[in-house]
């Protein structure tokens, strides 16, 4: 669930939308490019190039927002298909920054650190049960957004209100879940690398404990959970994987001959690409996929 409000200052009222018709305008012939444009917390959009700039990948633009200009770094290029399967109207890349645009983008990180922490102890103060996240001053200074995460509905509008008389710019105030809180974070997953959420995973999907069980997984929250606590998401994206190995093996407790005599399928372990028989003795044997290949010409209903 998402929630947001958003307070201007009449001290200082929003700088207006830039015309399209302010623009030099110097569109060719032809399409215009479409770019995705990734801004901070992973938040992505898509953009338009109408006065066919020498974009690359990983440069730094400025974009043309609801109210003013916005700062954020080039992604893709999606293919003309892409770009029109998205379902949205692009508003255009303005220019490549420049050295004094970033200079002032770096100013900004600093004042969001400072804006953060002022706008908990806001909240402590008026006891608001609410965790103020992250905050992101837009590239102009034109708007400041707070993330935060909360078990219920909080009333923040007097907050919102103060906010905007300390900032004296527009404020917004979002809701977030777990996921998205982990996202705008950041950190390491218990693989030791990059949280996938940061790195390149784009929409969040749903996650069962079904598909731990799939992939032969222990239950224990502390080990198939990431740093949200929610249930880690590569459990989603390595299922397919999971699903089409499996097919390469004899269904779990299905008999199988070996040297010591009968036994059952008692586990798989795709990543050693063996299984594990177990006798009646309880004596365990290793079975290389192999040698399952082998036996699979031989009787295909074991893997039906």
């Amino acid at each position: 669930m998402s929630e947001s409000i958003e307070q201007t200052t009449p001290e200082q009222p929003s700088r207006d939308e830039i015309p399209p018709a302010a623009m030099p305008s110097r569109e060719k012939s032809g399409d215009v490019a479409i770019y995705l444009v990734e801004f901070k917390g992973s938040r992505k959009d898509h953009y338009r190039d109408p006065y066919h700039l020498p974009i690359r990948i990983g440069d730094r633009v400025i974009v043309q927002v609801e109210r003013g200009e916005d700062l954020g770094r080039v992604v893709l290029r999606p293919s003309p298909k892409d770009a029109a399967a998205a379902k949205v109207k692009p508003l255009p890349i303005l220019r490549i920054a420049g050295k004094t645009e970033l200079e002032q983008a770096a100013g900004n990180c600093q004042k969001e650190d400072e804006a953060r922490r002022h706008c908990r102890q806001m909240v402590e103060e008026r006891g608001l049960k609410m965790k103020v996240v992250d905050a992101e001053w837009q590239f102009d200074g034109n708007k400041v957004t707070f993330y935060f995460t909360a078990e219920k509905r909080v009333d923040f509008r007097q907050l919102v209100k103060d906010l905007a008389v300390t900032y004296r710019t527009r404020i917004e105030l979002r809701q977030i879940g777990a996921r998205d809180e982990a996202r705008r974070v950041g950190g390491l997953g218990i693989c030791g690398y990059e949280q996938c959420c940061t790195m390149f995973l784009k929409e969040f999907e749903p996650v069962t404990t079904q598909l731990a069980r799939d992939q032969n997984l222990s239950l224990n929250p502390a080990k198939i959970s990431g740093n949200c606590g929610r249930l880690l998401c590569c459990l989603r994206y390595e299922s397919g994987f999971y699903q089409e190995a499996t097919r390469q093996y004899p269904r779990l407790g299905t008999a199988w001959t070996t040297e010591a005599g009968p036994a059952n399928v008692d586990r798989i372990q795709i990543m050693h690409e063996r299984m594990i028989v177990r006798t009646a003795d309880g004596q365990e044997h290793k079975i290389p996929l192999a040698d399952i290949r082998k036996a699979r010409e031989k009787k295909k209903s074991w893997f039906d």
